[in-house]
């Protein structure tokens, strides 16, 4: 793991295998955490979620994310929505709350990548000046 310049983030290469090893972690823990918020009685599925998703997208990019992304519909499906740890046809409500989370981790995902770019930039010294500007006119 390199560490970018920016903030002392750790990051991995996005299409290897320990970006989708730890993409998997992210997806347990998130999962875990949610099961306690259920214990505890929060109904939002999704809640444990969406920052892990954030986190992961920083430290390891896209594809890494979507594939947490993309696991993590089924599994709260599975384990998460009444009746409990059987895939059972969906509400309009639970099918609201998949597409809401899509949506935010898509977005989420996508600024993660905003974040990478920047960090990228910052750290090889900023933008250069290309010596001519779009704005003035010759």
């Amino acid at each position: 793991m390199k560490r970018a310049g920016l903030f002392g983030v750790p990051r991995v290469r996005p299409w290897s295998w320990q970006a989708f090893l730890l993409g998997l972690a992210v997806v347990a823990m998130s999962a875990l955490l949610q099961g306690i918020c259920v214990v505890l009685g929060a109904k939002f599925y999704f809640a444990a979620f969406l920052p892990g998703l954030f986190v992961l997208a920083l430290m390891t990019g896209a594809p890494a994310a979507a594939l947490a992304a993309l696991l993590t519909v089924p599994l709260v499906w599975w384990a998460f929505i009444p009746p409990f740890f059987e895939f059972n046809a969906l509400t309009s409500a639970n099918a609201d709350s998949i597409n809401l989370f899509c949506l935010l981790a898509v977005l989420l995902i996508g600024l993660a990548d905003l974040c990478r770019a920047t960090m990228t930039i910052v750290r090889s010294g900023g933008l250069k000046p290309s010596g001519e500007s779009a704005a003035t006119n010759p």
